[in-house]
C-alpha cells in the first residue's frame, strides 16, 4: 500500500511538502495525511475487483475526519459506520447514504429512525434483539429496513485480542449455528428486507487464510439460505487487512483478492468490503516535538509534547509504531524511549529506539493515519490536536488546534451561595 512520506537527504516529506515546514507552520503534535495516498489506497482495492459486482465501504472509525472522508466520496467510496456521528459527517463530506452499511453491537431506536430516513444500504444487524427493535423502528416510520445478519464464523483472526472480533467468546455477531433459524424469522418480519450475510474477524490481519477459511463458512450459509428460499443481494466480507507498522507483510488488496475472487466465481451477489485502516494507516503520520532530553542512569528518555492522549495505541495495544527525526542532524545517536507529559508511566509513544536528537528537534511518528486521532481525548485537559491534508504542494488545515476555551466551553460553574 501507499507510504505516505518519503526521504530525501534524511529530510522527510509527505507528497512534495517537507513535514519540517508543517511542524514549524502548525505547531505540535499535528496530524499529517497525504491525499493522494488515502486515494491510491482506495483505488488499490476498487482496482483489484475491477471484474465483480463490488462494494467499497471505508470504515470511519479508522479516520473520520471530514476532509478525509471527502477525498474517499470523490472516488465513488462508500461507507461503514458505527454511530449517528459517524452518519452525519459521512453526509458532511459528501458522501452517499445508499451507499452505507450501519454496523455495531447497540444501535439505539433513534440512531435507527436517523437511518432509516436517510435510506442507508443496509443495516449489519448483530443481534437477534436488535432485529426486534429495528423491525419495530422501521414500522413506526412506516418503512423497509434493510438487514445483513452479521453472523460470527468462530474464525481465529490470529491477531491482538482487543482486535479480533471472529471468535465465539467475542461480543460480536450471531453464532454462524443459529444464523439460518434468524434469517428465517427475519423473512418473516412485515418491516425488515434481508439483503445481505455480513462478517468482520478483526483487524490488522496480515494471513489471508483466515478471511478465506471466513468466506468459506458464509458461503455453506448462502447456499443454505438459498434452500429456504431466502436469496441473497450481497455478501459483506469486512475489513481487517493488515497493514506494515515494522516488519509485517500483509498482502495488497490484489492479492487478497486474487485468493477471494475465486471462491465467488459464477455468483450473482455483490461483494461488500469494509477496509479501514489499510487505506489510511501509512497514509497519515503525527508530528511531535522533543522538549527535554532525560537520562536516569542507564535509561534515557525523550520527552516530547505529544501523548498518549493523542495517540494511545501504544500504551493501549502494545502498538510498534516507527519514529524517526523529520530532518537529518549531527547529534550521536543512543538508544531512548519516546515519552509524553501525561502523569502516567504508561505514556509512551516508543521504546528502545535508537535516535539521534536534541532538544527542539521535530520527531515523525509513522503509520498513524488510522487510529489516531479518532481515539485521542483531552486526558490532563489537553487540547486536541490539529490535522493537515497535504495535497501536492498545497498545505490545508482541516482541523484546528482546540483551545483552553473548547475544553471548558460545555462546562458550568455551580450557582454562587446567596446570602
Amino acid at each position: 500500500m501507499h507510504q505516505a512520506v518519503s526521504s530525501h537527504d534524511g529530510n522527510l516529506f509527505i507528497e512534495r511538502t517537507p513535514l519540517s515546514a508543517i511542524a514549524s507552520q502548525f505547531g505540535t503534535p499535528c496530524y499529517v495525511y497525504s491525499k493522494s495516498a488515502i486515494s491510491d489506497n482506495f483505488l488499490a482495492y476498487q482496482n483489484a475487483l475491477a471484474e465483480k459486482e463490488h462494494l467499497i465501504c471505508y470504515a470511519v472509525k479508522a479516520n473520520s475526519n471530514i476532509a478525509v472522508l471527502q477525498t474517499l466520496a470523490k472516488l465513488g467510496a462508500g461507507f461503514d459506520i458505527v454511530s449517528v456521528g459517524e452518519l452525519e459527517r459521512v453526509l458532511r463530506a459528501g458522501g452517499d447514504p445508499a451507499k452505507v452499511v450501519f454496523s455495531g453491537v447497540a444501535k439505539t431506536a433513534s440512531d435507527m429512525r436517523r437511518a432509516l430516513e436517510l435510506g442507508i444500504h443496509c443495516f449489519n444487524v448483530e443481534s437477534e434483539a436488535e432485529l426486534e427493535l429495528l423491525n419495530d423502528t422501521a414500522a413506526s416510520c412506516g418503512l423497509s429496513a434493510a438487514v445483513s445478519l452479521r453472523v460470527n464464523p468462530d474464525v481465529d483472526a490470529q491477531t491482538h485480542p482487543y482486535i479480533s472480533t471472529g471468535l465465539k467468546e467475542n461480543k460480536f455477531g450471531i453464532d454462524i449455528n443459529l444464523a439460518s433459524q434468524v434469517y428465517q424469522r427475519a423473512a418473516q418480519m412485515s418491516h425488515i428486507n434481508v439483503v445481505g450475510v455480513d462478517c468482520h474477524i478483526g483487524s490488522q490481519l496480515v494471513d489471508i487464510a483466515p478471511f478465506v477459511a471466513a468466506l468459506e463458512r458464509l458461503l455453506v450459509l448462502v447456499d443454505q439460505l438459498a434452500e429456504l428460499d431466502i436469496p441473497l443481494q450481497h455478501i459483506d466480507i469486512g475489513g481487517g487487512l493488515g497493514v506494515r507498522y515494522q516488519d509485517e507483510q500483509p498482502p495488497s488488496p490484489h492479492h487478497y483478492m486474487a485468493a477471494i475472487l475465486p471462491l465467488l466465481k459464477g455468483r450473482s451477489e455483490t461483494l461488500v468490503l469494509e477496509p479501514g485502516r489499510s487505506i489510511t494507516a501509512n497514509a497519515g503520520v503525527m508530528l511531535t516535538q522533543v522538549q527535554y532530553l532525560k537520562s536516569n542512569g542507564d535509561k534515557n528518555f525523550a520527552i516530547v509534547d505529544a501523548a498518549m492522549n493523542d495517540m494511545i495505541r501504544p500504551a493501549l495495544y502494545q502498538a510498534w509504531m516507527d519514529i524517526q527525526t523529520v530532518a537529518a542532524n549531527s547529534a550521536e545517536a543512543a538508544l531512548y524511549d519516546v515519552v509524553g507529559p501525561v502523569c502516567e508511566t504508561g505514556d509512551f509513544l516508543a521504546k528502545d529506539r535508537s535516535l539521534s536528537i536534541c532538544a527542539g528537534d521535530y520527531l515523525c511518528l509513522m503509520s498513524a493515519g488510522a487510529y489516531g486521532f479518532v481515539m485521542s481525548s483531552n486526558y490532563n485537559s489537553r487540547p486536541r490536536a490539529p490535522e493537515i491534508m497535504v495535497d501536492g504542494d498545497q498545505v490545508h488545515l482541516v482541523r484546528r488546534r482546540e483551545t483552553v476555551e473548547d475544553l471548558i466551553s460545555g462546562e458550568h460553574l455551580l450557582p454562587s451561595a446567596e446570602g
